[in-house]
């Protein structure tokens, strides 16, 4: 089949042939010869016109006729991304086709074969792109498969500023669930300039962290939280418009949170900048859920997965410390009062956080009278670096954080061992919780569990300030790296060690989730999964 472009030439030609010799006369009222038509007003216009930098919402069945829509030329890249907003509705019959030639204003399936067409298709999550030049303009048109697809609808997006649909947001960030309640951080943003103190006049933070200025302009941000199998079953693209479809339904258990629905914006790490951090309530025990960051109502990041805990979890959420900004997680202490739902600062005792600060305010005042920035004693860090790892230590074991065994955890009661798992008692996991416990003569796959350590009412706390929890638990011991991260970025004169791997430190922290525990750099991050937590909801160990 030849090209339409061709053909248009061939129409044009025809047109300015000279009248036939068998023509009959014009009479004298006849007009003169009529003009010639050009080809764009031979062949069909397109009714709708997509501007610059616009986003524009489309239902099939109310598409303009012909189902085309002009873009305006210009001299910058353009991206044009499609979106589909349609829930449990398969989009495969549905085509997209872009011309940037004024020749083919209505390109289709036929107009492939010519350079200037191509089909913008849609991929897994739902989004169709395509970016480069319309220095002449150009033509979307929408191919309609059938019938049942007439209410299926999608959105269209001209940029010149990049892709408006394709996920650019990083993960969201979970802190820690109760049995009903999750804690979640928005992607980081804004992070504030960081000034290194020079010598002579080093100063350190005081204990009582006190934060930049909020960002007045930060990102929109909101939430999208579902049961995972409510979310598989029913069929939803990964992308914005979907999703609040998902959220608006009636009955619906998926939600989408705005920032104003938040608690406000955290600096956890100035290193990573602002969150935005939500308590969600209303979820239900022991049930998988998965939550998705979308940025500007457009772009939605990777999945997370979290799972809560079980509906006798006794422990409530700890957030919002301003010493402790890394904090956020399940703490074994009573409820704060009502109505709150989760401790803060404001409802901490004295007790408790008097001791934490003055700990933390001796240790820099010992670390100062090391001629900081004068003197380097490392190469790689700082009395900076310093400081801030051990306010991560300190904060890390003087909050213990509650947990609970996943439920195909060979060690909670009932479960069978699989023959890619082993048993252990809890005299083993309490004595021997390092990477030696999972390094075995065993050649088939071994899931590492995660380094919990049961607590009775009975048994005192590893912090002597810490108020009486009158529930078992289990603790999340913390994870040694706190520990060896103060030891690497901290002066020897301040003697601060760390439990040898091999030996005592399982007893108190999770050794070999991380790190190795082998001696030396190399050993870092080649532990059993090199890492504290996932994205999936594994948290392995307490990183702070």
């Amino acid at each position: 089949m030849l090209p339409r472009s061709l053909i248009a030439l061939l129409l044009q030609a025809l047109i300015v042939l000279p009248p036939s010799t068998h023509a009959q006369p014009q009479s004298a009222s006849s007009s003169a010869t009529p003009p010639i038509p050009s080809p764009s007003s031979i062949l069909p216009r397109p009714s709708t016109r997509l501007g610059i930098n616009s986003l524009t919402p489309f239902t099939l069945s109310n598409l303009p006729s012909p189902p085309v829509f002009s873009i305006p030329a210009t001299d910058e890249s353009i991206s044009i991304t499609i979106a589909s907003c349609s829930i449990d509705v398969a989009f495969s019959s549905t085509r997209f086709f872009l011309s940037n030639e004024s020749s083919i204003p209505d390109p289709g399936p036929d107009d492939l074969e010519d350079p200037g067409v191509r089909e913008i298709a849609l991929n897994s999550t739902g989004v169709g792109e395509w970016t480069g030049p319309l220095t002449q303009g150009g033509f979307l048109s929408v191919s309609i498969g059938g019938p049942s697809g007439q209410q299926q609808s999608f959105e269209v997006a001209v940029s010149s500023t990049g892709p408006t649909h394709t996920s650019g947001a990083s993960l969201p960030l979970l802190g820690d669930t109760t049995s009903n309640i999750a804690l979640l951080f928005s992607p980081p943003f804004a992070p504030p300039p960081r000034i290194q103190p020079t010598y002579p006049n080093y100063t350190l933070p005081a204990a009582n962290l006190t934060f930049p200025p909020e960002p007045t302009d930060p990102p929109n941000y909101q939430l999208f939280i579902a049961p995972t199998s409510a979310l598989s079953s029913a069929g939803i693209p990964r992308t914005g418009c979907a999703l609040r479809a998902a959220a608006g339904g009636a009955g619906t258990e998926m939600r989408l949170l705005s920032s104003e629905q938040s608690e406000g914006m955290w600096l956890r790490d100035e290193a990573e900048g602002w969150r935005w951090q939500w308590l969600v309530q209303g979820l239900a025990p022991s049930t998988n859920y998965t939550a998705f960051a979308v940025l500007d109502g457009t772009k939605v990041s990777d999945e997370i997965m979290f799972s809560t805990k079980s509906g006798g979890f006794a422990c409530p959420l700890v957030h919002s410390l301003p010493y402790c900004p890394r904090t956020a997680y399940a703490i074994p202490m009573d409820p704060p009062p009502a109505p709150g739902i989760a401790h803060d600062a404001s409802t901490l005792p004295a007790t408790l956080t008097d001791p934490l600060l003055s700990y933390l305010t001796n240790f820099t005042t010992s670390l100062l009278t090391h001629p900081c920035g004068r003197d380097l004693y490392s190469p790689l860090v700082t009395c900076s670096d310093c400081q801030e790892a051990y306010r991560k230590w300190l904060c890390t074991v003087s909050f213990p954080r509650c947990g609970e065994p996943r439920p195909d955890d060979p060690s909670v009661a009932g479960n069978t061992p699989t023959t890619n798992s082993r048993r252990y008692s809890p005299s083993f996991l309490n004595s021997f919780r390092s990477f030696a416990s999972f390094s075995n003569t065993n050649t088939q796959p071994q899931q590492p569990l995660s380094a919990l350590l049961p607590q009775s009412t009975t048994t005192p706390p590893r912090n002597q300030f810490w108020p009486s929890f009158t529930s078992p638990y289990s603790v999340l011991l913390p994870c040694l790296e706190t520990c060896t991260a103060v030891d690497r970025a901290c002066p020897v004169m301040l003697g601060f060690k760390c439990p040898i791997p091999r030996f005592t430190a399982s007893l108190s922290y999770g050794v070999g989730f991380v790190d190795s525990g082998e001696e030396g750099e190399e050993s870092q991050g080649k532990g059993i999964v090199g890492t504290a937590s996932d994205q999936w909801g594994n948290v392995w160990c307490n990183a702070g």
